[in-house]
């Protein structure tokens, strides 16, 4: 199966898409304003010491200082008398073991929320696809899933032999079946990286972050670009750079893989994503033969409804039907790929009376998750001839990623959010710049989206266009209409996707 990942760099968002077969599967959101801190490492200063607590507050360089508890620090990193106290476990003596004005580094375990700093942790680790870097721990932990004990002893042999003996690792569950090769590559991959950690901890001055586990170069390399992909085009030669140089420490074989897009047309619409993306918010998805689902979200589950529309057959009816729920299994395990549906899903198909019909579909179905990297599990057909998904959640979903809620309704529906809607403008002048050259634009939109752009400008930088922002009453929140200043010509329609 041809697969290829798909990287649109934008002032306010990065957009990734993976296609399999020239189809959208699955598409990553990483907002400017909405950045991610789990994982990174900070080499912080003590602030504050709370015995009454069991717990200190570590200066991170953040707005609000990061909180550490006593059974959050590495023993390893104390000293001999320090670690003795450690050990009693007594968190009312965090005082003697730590003070106001130490450097100490920390990774944090959970974002910042409201008004409380980020959770942070004295243990380190790095994570790679098939392997978790510990470098102040010494045991080597397989993953509960991998169950076959053949497979446990050849991974503990090959790790054995390659690892440092002072240094722990976590098996993931991709391991299984790996090759040596593959283990040797991302262990001295994740060596060097601990090598540059050490160093930055050695000459970093705090308070500073010493290690981005969410720069997007980074979770790429190790999150989705594998041997099964066949390459990934990146429009940003900034980010390209970095991508390469990630790929050397880790897989330097794939290095001739990545592509520069460097079109004129935006790289989502030559290569027919940001049509497919336009689907992603509709309820209603239609399959090849005429047949179609619809997806109702709701907080309890997800309801997926299937039914043949306007596809009659030719002369067996049961063919029909069984074609029709199978073209809807496929497709319902792409929109769950792509939407991030997670949770319970309930898929009612199409009546069939015949096993052998009921067990061709749901074989699609579940053959169609196993290219899934979220965990799920698909339930045979019941007496009422439903079937159940369960899948679990890997990310934010797109549709709290792209909207926000409603002021109108209270939050019973949803719209595209303000700054969504102001990159969708962006992303029309680009698409338009070369046939509208520099010609002064009015746009209008719903006061709120020109609050937020008199806000942004920075969104709009790089156009050239002279540039009008007005309101209308009566524009729908998420909508946008686009005139010539001078010749009064609507242009909107003219150079939608």
């Amino acid at each position: 199966m041809f697969s290829e990942i798909i990287v649109n760099v934008h002032p306010s968002e990065t957009r990734i898409a993976i296609l399999e077969e020239n189809r959208l599967v699955e598409l990553f959101a990483e907002k400017k304003e909405k950045n991610i801190l789990v994982g990174n490492i900070y080499k912080g200063i003590v602030r504050n010491v709370l015995p009454g607590m069991g717990a200190a507050f570590i200066d991170i360089g953040l707005s609000r200082t990061a909180f550490l508890h006593f059974k959050d620090i590495n023993p390893n990193e104390l000293s001999a008398l320090k670690r003795k106290i450690f050990n009693k476990g007594n968190s009312s003596n965090i005082n003697k073991i730590l003070s106001q004005g130490d450097e100490i580094i920390v990774q944090v375990k959970k974002d910042p929320l409201g008004k409380k700093g980020a959770r942070v942790t004295n243990n380190l680790s790095i994570p790679a696809k098939f392997l978790v870097y510990m470098p102040n721990v010494k045991k080597l932990a397989i993953s509960r899933k991998i169950t076959s004990s053949t497979e446990k002893n050849r991974i503990k042999t090959i790790l054995e032999k390659i690892k440092d003996p002072s240094v722990g690792l976590i098996i993931r569950t991709d391991t299984e079946s790996i090759t040596e090769d593959d283990f040797i590559r991302e262990y001295n991959g994740l060596a060097k990286t601990w090598k540059f950690i050490e160093k930055q901890i050695k000459h970093a001055k705090p308070p500073v972050c010493i290690y981005d586990d969410n720069d997007l170069s980074f979770s790429l390399v190790r999150d989705l670009f594998s041997s099964q992909v066949n390459r990934l085009v990146v429009d940003d030669k900034k980010l390209k750079n970095k991508i390469v140089s990630r790929l050397q420490q880790f897989t330097p074989e794939f290095m001739d893989r990545i592509e520069l897009y460097q079109e004129d047309s935006p790289i989502f619409d030559a290569y027919g994503v940001e049509k497919e993306i336009e689907s992603i918010f509709r309820s209603r998805v239609n399959l090849p033969s005429g047949g179609n689902i619809t997806i109702q979200q709701t907080e309890a589950l997800v309801a997926v409804d299937v039914n043949t529309g306007s596809y009659v057959g030719k002369d067996n009816y049961e063919e029909t039907i069984e074609k029709t729920n199978a073209e809807a299994a496929y497709e319902i395990a792409r929109q769950i790929r792509l939407r991030d549906l997670t949770g319970i899903m309930v898929a009612d198909f199409i009546d069939m009376k015949s096993e052998k019909s009921q067990e061709t579909v749901f074989s699609v179905l579940k053959q169609s998750l196993k290219r899934d990297r979220a965990t799920n599990k698909v339930y045979p057909f019941s007496p009422l001839g439903l079937v159940e998904i369960s899948r679990k959640r890997t990310r934010p979903s797109l549709l709290l990623t792209y909207t926000e809620q409603c002021p109108h309704c209270n939050g019973t529906g949803r719209l595209l959010s303000r700054d969504s809607v102001a990159v969708s403008i962006s992303r029309w002048l680009r698409r338009a710049k070369y046939f509208l050259k520099k010609e002064p634009l009015k746009i209008i939109v719903h006061p709120n989206v020109k609050k937020f752009i008199e806000e942004n400008p920075d969104i709009f930088k790089e156009i050239e266009n002279k540039l009008e922002f007005i309101t209308e009453e009566g524009i729908e929140f998420d909508k946008f209409k686009v005139f010539s200043i001078q010749t009064k010509k609507e242009y909107t329609d003219t150079y939608n996707t």
